[in-house]
C-alpha cells in the first residue's frame, strides 16, 4: 500500500474530525468586511517542482524537457478523469490509482513518450514521496499574515482526499496563519470544485456571503470557473501564463504575489 493509499484510508474518520460545524445564527452578524480564500495545489506553492523531479528520476528527461507544458497536461489530465469520474468529491481508492497512472500516460504519450502502467506506477511513487518537500511561494505567507491583521476572514479550498491535502498544509506550515475551520477539502466535504455547492458551503459554514468573498486559484476549470458560478470574485493565479480554457471573465489576473497582494490591499 502506497503512503497515498493510507492517507486516503484514513479519510473517513479524520473528515469527521475535521468537518466544520455550521455558524450559529447569533454569530451571524459578527460578519469579517470579506472573505479571502485560496486553492492549494500551485496557488500556494509550487506543484510542478515534484512532477519535474520524478519525471527525471524515472525517465531520465533532459533539463531542457517543456516540462511547463508536462505540467499543464498532467493537472488538465488529472482535473478531467477527476470530475468525470467524480473522485474529487469521493475518492474511491481503486479508481484514484487508475487515475494517477493514467494521468501520467495521457500526459507522456502527448510528447510521443509511450509508458506502461508499472512505469506510470514508478512515476506516481516517486511524485508522491516529493509532495511534501514543498515550501509557499514568495509572498504567500506574508499576505496572508497582512490579510488577517486587517480582519479579513481567510482560509483554503482544495481539491483532494482530506488527509493528504491536509499532510501538505502541514508541510507548508501555514496552520497557525489558517486555522482548521477555514480549512475546506473536497473529499471531506463531499462536493468538489468545480461545483459551486462548495462555495457555497463555505459561505454557509463561515457566515459569509458570496459578493463579500474573493477566491485565489490557478485552474482555469476548478477555481475560476467553479468560483465565477458561485458568484465570488475571482482572481485567476496564471503565474504559468496560460491561455483561458473559455468566454469566462475572472475580474483579476496576477501572475505572482506582489501583484495578488496590490490587487487586495492596494499596495
Amino acid at each position: 500500500m502506497t503512503q497515498e493509499h493510507k492517507l486516503a484510508a484514513s479519510s473517513g474518520q479524520q473528515a469527521e474530525q475535521e468537518r466544520p460545524k455550521e455558524l450559529p445564527e447569533e454569530l451571524l452578524e459578527k460578519r469579517p468586511a470579506r472573505a479571502v480564500f485560496l486553492d492549494l495545489d500551485d496557488t500556494l506553492y509550487d506543484h510542478l517542482t515534484p512532477l519535474r523531479d520524478a519525471l527525471r528520476e524515472v525517465l531520465s528527461l533532459p533539463s531542457d524537457f517543456p516540462y511547463d507544458r508536462a505540467y499543464a497536461l498532467f493537472r488538465y489530465y488529472s482535473d478531467l478523469i477527476s470530475e468525470q469520474e467524480n473522485l474529487s468529491a469521493v475518492p474511491d481508492k481503486e479508481k484514484v490509482a487508475w487515475m494517477q497512472k493514467q494521468r501520467f500516460i495521457r500526459m507522456l504519450a502527448d510528447f510521443g513518450i509511450n509508458v506502461s502502467e508499472e512505469r506510470a506506477g514508478q512515476l506516481q511513487d516517486a511524485y508522491l514521496g516529493r509532495q511534501f518537500a514543498i515550501q509557499p511561494f514568495q509572498g504567500a505567507v506574508e499576505l496572508i499574515a497582512e490579510l488577517n491583521r486587517q480582519g479579513d476572514l481567510v482560509g483554503l479550498i482544495t481539491n483532494g482526499a482530506g488527509p493528504h491535502q491536509i499532510a501538505k498544509i502541514d508541510a507548508l506550515k501555514i496552520k497557525t496563519a489558517i486555522p482548521a475551520g477555514r480549512i475546506f477539502v473536497s473529499g471531506v466535504v463531499g462536493i468538489a470544485k468545480p461545483d459551486p455547492g462548495l462555495f457555497g458551503h463555505v459561505n454557509r459554514m463561515t457566515g459569509t456571503r458570496p459578493e463579500e468573498s474573493i477566491y485565489i486559484g490557478d485552474s482555469w476549470r476548478n477555481d475560476v470557473a467553479g468560483s465565477l458560478a458561485a458568484g465570488w470574485t475571482c482572481i485567476w493565479f496564471n503565474h504559468r501564463g496560460a491561455e483561458p480554457e473559455s468566454e469566462l471573465q475572472p475580474h483579476h489576473v496576477a501572475a505572482d504575489y506582489d501583484e495578488i497582494r496590490r490587487i487586495l490591499l492596494g499596495s
